[in-house]
């Protein structure tokens, strides 16, 4: 390696290569992170959920039933889920129909 161009071309190809390993593992350090982070928030939004589902429907339940919000019901298996969720959506949809109308009367 007496040529000092010889020795140039050989030198910046190392640095070339070291640069794009670097690249290449910081690049997918982050990816990797990204990946956590987005299973992390898809995990706490599936809890989230969860928890707001399960709310609503003991509400629903303790005023299906006339009981006070805190008592528990004995026979869980009467509720018809399905007619519970027909019942929900048509609330909503009364809910929607109001709010339409309340914002079309303040304009």
């Amino acid at each position: 390696m007496s040529n000092p161009l010889v020795q140039a071309f050989f030198v910046g190809r190392a640095v070339a290569e070291v640069i794009n390993e670097r690249v290449e593992v910081a690049l997918t350090d982050a990816l990797s992170e990204l990946g956590k982070f987005d299973a992390e928030a898809r995990e706490q939004l599936r809890q989230f959920t969860d928890e707001v589902i399960t709310r609503a429907n003991r509400a629903a339940e303790t005023a299906g039933s006339g009981k006070t919000p805190g008592t528990t019901q004995t026979n869980a298996g009467s509720v018809d889920l399905q007619a519970e969720i027909d019942e929900l959506r048509a609330e909503i949809a009364l809910l929607r129909t109001e709010l339409q109308k309340y914002r079309t009367s303040s304009k």
